[in-house]
């Protein structure tokens, strides 16, 4: 019976190091799990990339399950592409189902998954070329999130467009950097897009254009307009690009 005690106790002892080990191991997956899933926070993240003498501007808004990546170059300015749509972050990657992709019709892509790291609101992707983003100060306005296109104002009853129409008019608006999208979720057609930055104050709304899709020779100019929260809808008066009265009634996403 001593002998069957002292060899149940030889093997506890032995046992020791082999559940420290795992113990070990187990915390260091999690810990790694942790890093590699970590949220990101919400806001605006750019990286630059020199080429040729170019300098080309990434621009990524996030915004709890939502982004919108673009890029473009600013001197002289060109668009060159965007997509977005509702995102979550995986063990290895980030993955974006789109709702847009400007590329659709030359890569047919109606998903964008990346590998991805985020410590200490520094974000990069991993691509051909590994994107090093860094995020932006965060400013707070009246009018951040995310807001479709309901109808034409005033507001007399009229049918509204909202998630369930396919045609979409989509704004986004975060740390001080604005972009709306035209697209349809079902033919991934894409309509257009602009972008820069802005300001929402007093009822005062001015965008500060720093790309266009349809006219690049537009990037540079200031729109000022006017604007009210009525009922958790904006309301947006003024005149466009081209010069017109407008009015629009944007709803909250």
């Amino acid at each position: 019976m001593s002998d069957l005690i002292f060899i149940l106790e030889l093997i506890f002892h032995l046992m020791k190091p082999i559940k420290l080990l795992c113990s070990i191991i187990f915390i260091l997956s999690l810990a790694f799990f942790w890093r590699a899933t970590a949220q990101i926070t919400p806001g605006v993240y750019y990286s630059e990339v020199k080429n040729e003498g170019k300098t080309i501007l990434h621009e990524l808004k996030v915004e709890s399950d939502y982004l919108v990546y673009s890029v473009y170059e600013n001197n002289p300015p060109k668009f060159i592409m965007t997509l977005g749509g509702h995102f979550n972050l995986a063990s290895d990657s980030l993955r974006t189902q789109l709702e847009f992709n400007s590329d659709y019709p030359k890569d047919a892509m109606t998903e964008w998954n990346i590998p991805y790291t985020f410590e200490a609101g520094n974000l990069t992707l991993f691509s051909g070329d590994n994107l090093h983003f860094t995020s932006a100060e965060p400013v707070r306005q009246d009018l951040d999130g995310l807001w479709l296109f309901a109808t034409r104002g005033p507001d007399e009853g009229q049918d509204r467009r909202g998630d369930d129409n396919p045609r979409k008019t989509l704004k986004f608006l975060t740390n001080g950097r604005f972009q709306w999208i035209a697209y349809n979720t079902d033919s991934m057609e894409f309509f257009g897009t602009g972008g820069g930055s802005y300001t929402a104050q007093d009822g005062a709304y001015t965008e500060h254009i720093a790309f266009f899709s349809r006219d690049n020779a537009r990037v540079g100019a200031t729109l000022q307009f006017d604007y009210d929260l009525i009922k958790g809808d904006w309301h947006h008066t003024g005149k466009n690009s081209k010069g017109e009265p407008m009015y629009e009634i944007w709803a909250k996403r």
